[in-house]
């Protein structure tokens, strides 16, 4: 039986994308709807009420689950997936309609999903334990960059 642990993520070129990754239209259909997320986060968080000092010092800190690959790529995919999912924040919001006392659990998933869809925007997407650059949405960096350059050609 085969597990997706054991499944090769890469091929050997160094232009090879890791199984699973999107390209061409999928690819694009995906950062544009990364857009959408922080265009609606960012409406919903004005929406709320929410201090923009507020969001401009949270807006990053999804980012700090990049310390997971201190204990090696497996780990560093893991922990980074959890923070650049829109499970965490559509959780955090659903708890914080259900229990609602103050709208800060409201603005944090707000901030949130404003981070997750411009990560997914620039084309940061979720990771595979292939290492960092090895994303859903494609390959990060000149290899990647190369490749889109020699599908318009």
């Amino acid at each position: 039986m085969t597990t997706a642990e054991s499944l090769p993520l890469r091929a050997p070129s160094p232009n090879a994308l890791p199984l699973g990754a999107a390209t061409g239209g999928v690819r694009l259909l995906l950062r544009l709807e990364g857009g959408a997320m922080l265009a609606a986060a960012i409406a919903a968080f004005d929406f709320l009420g929410g201090e923009w000092w507020m969001f401009f010092l949270l807006l990053l800190v999804p980012d700090l689950s990049i310390a997971g690959y201190l204990f090696g790529r497996r780990s560093g995919a893991f922990a980074y997936n959890a923070m650049h999912s829109y499970l965490g924040p559509a959780l955090l919001a659903g708890l914080a309609w259900l229990f609602y006392s103050s709208p800060q659990p409201l603005l944090v998933a707000a901030i949130w999903v404003a981070h997750i869809g411009l990560d997914r925007l620039l084309g940061f997407g979720l990771k595979y334990a292939a290492g960092f650059k090895f994303t859903h949405l494609g390959v990060l960096g000149s290899v990647q960059m190369a490749r889109d350059q020699s599908e318009k050609e």
